[in-house]
């Protein structure tokens, strides 16, 4: 008497055995990077500076590079560049508030002078209203704002700490650049000693293509925020709106945040128009700031970014939300990097192509060493070549 002693496994059917193969492995990864996220926000204050201070390097290391193959040491090399860096940066930052402090008192006067207009047209207009009503609704405003004087003033405290915490990450960053310029290279051989030996060189040329995808995104952000800060700038001083320049860097500074911060800046920059010169400046303006990101979208964003890091539009715009919702404008500002650093390592470690290449063939400071040397991988489709 026999008895049919089968595998339970073999009683499940194929098709839920692969689903639940996919589902728990799906969540391992899901709890993994929840994990490591919930780690990087505890410690944001120090991720997000050293985040920073690489990106910086990113866009210095070739300036340092330069200085020691003309037979500087590296040592004053860094010195140098990170000296004549800072002197740039204050000086123009300087340049900045002193332009915004010396135009601040034409701009309020101009904003009460807006006031009274709007007010007389409230009054005067087809509204109709009576002064009366004006009144009570500047009243209502003051009443609104004695309530919360104590939220008020809890805000200015925290934003007082916030400023104090801003000082030392600054410092923090000022720290880890010079060692990141002075000491990148043994820096990384250090950490690429935690890879087991057999994939390790590929994850080294992994890594280096990812540098140089920081680099390559770097340069062609910092090209991409010139252009508009100088389209807009020049276009504000020509329509003599107050605060071009503070506004030129503004321009500037938010384009290092794709498609979101051209939007702000340029928005900022239409409502001083506004307040300052009427609807006919701020609707030139407006057409100035639009003509100006249309240029960024559809010419240099394609022609420099995509050749630097090679992202789809889509996947720059939900990187950006993702990081926005995640940690605010930190990670909207280093969500798009990120993704071009994952993108460019993800392709260097699938491609056979690198499979052969050599660490110490990959230079970091060239845009088309981002990515392996490998037809199909930039293009949907690769035609063949004519026999």
């Amino acid at each position: 008497m026999s008895t049919d002693r089968r595998d339970p496994q073999d009683s499940v059917p194929f098709g839920l055995r692969v689903g639940a193969a996919l589902g728990w492995r799906f969540l391992v990864v899901v709890a993994s990077l929840y994990v490591i996220g919930t780690i990087f926000g505890r410690l944001a204050s120090l991720v997000v500076p050293l985040a920073i201070a690489l990106l910086l390097a990113a866009l210095l290391t070739p300036a340092v590079s330069f200085l020691t193959r003309h037979t500087f040491p590296r040592g004053f090399a860094t010195f140098v560049v990170l000296v004549g860096g800072l002197a740039v940066l204050g000086g123009l930052l300087t340049f900045v508030v002193m332009t915004f402090v010396n135009g601040l008192p034409d701009l309020a006067a101009q904003l009460a002078r807006s006031i009274d207009a709007v007010s007389d047209w409230l009054v005067n207009g087809p509204l109709q209203l009576s002064e009366t009503q004006l009144r009570e609704f500047a009243d209502r405003i003051v009443k609104t704002l004695q309530e919360n004087q104590t939220g008020i003033t809890t805000s200015a405290i925290t934003t007082a700490a916030t400023v104090g915490e801003t000082l030392v990450e600054m410092l923090l960053v000022l720290f880890a650049l010079a060692f990141f310029l002075y000491d990148g290279p043994r820096i990384w051989q250090f950490l690429i000693r935690i890879v087991p030996g057999g994939p390790r060189r590929r994850v080294d040329v992994a890594g280096r293509r990812s540098l140089a995808a920081l680099v390559s995104y770097v340069r062609a952000t910092g090209a991409v925020a010139v252009v508009d800060a100088l389209g807009i700038g020049i276009g504000l001083a020509i329509l003599r709106v107050p605060l071009a320049v503070p506004l030129a860097a503004l321009v500037f500074i938010s384009a290092f945040v794709p498609i979101f911060g051209a939007v702000v800046a340029g928005g900022v920059a239409v409502l001083i128009a506004l307040v300052a010169n009427g609807p006919v400046t701020a609707a030139i303006a407006l057409i100035i700031v639009i003509a100006v990101n249309q240029l960024e979208s559809h010419v240099l964003q394609p022609f420099l970014l995509g050749r630097a890091v090679k992202l789809h539009p889509l996947s720059v715009v939900l990187a950006i939300a993702s990081g926005l919702l995640v940690a605010g404008i930190a990670g909207a500002l280093l969500a798009v990097p990120l993704l071009a650093v994952l993108n460019s390592a993800i392709r260097s470690l699938l491609s056979e192509a690198d499979e052969h290449v050599a660490p110490a063939d990959v230079h970091t400071s060239e845009p088309e060493e981002s990515g392996p040397d490998e037809p199909g991988l930039d293009r949907e489709s690769d035609e063949p070549s004519p026999a």
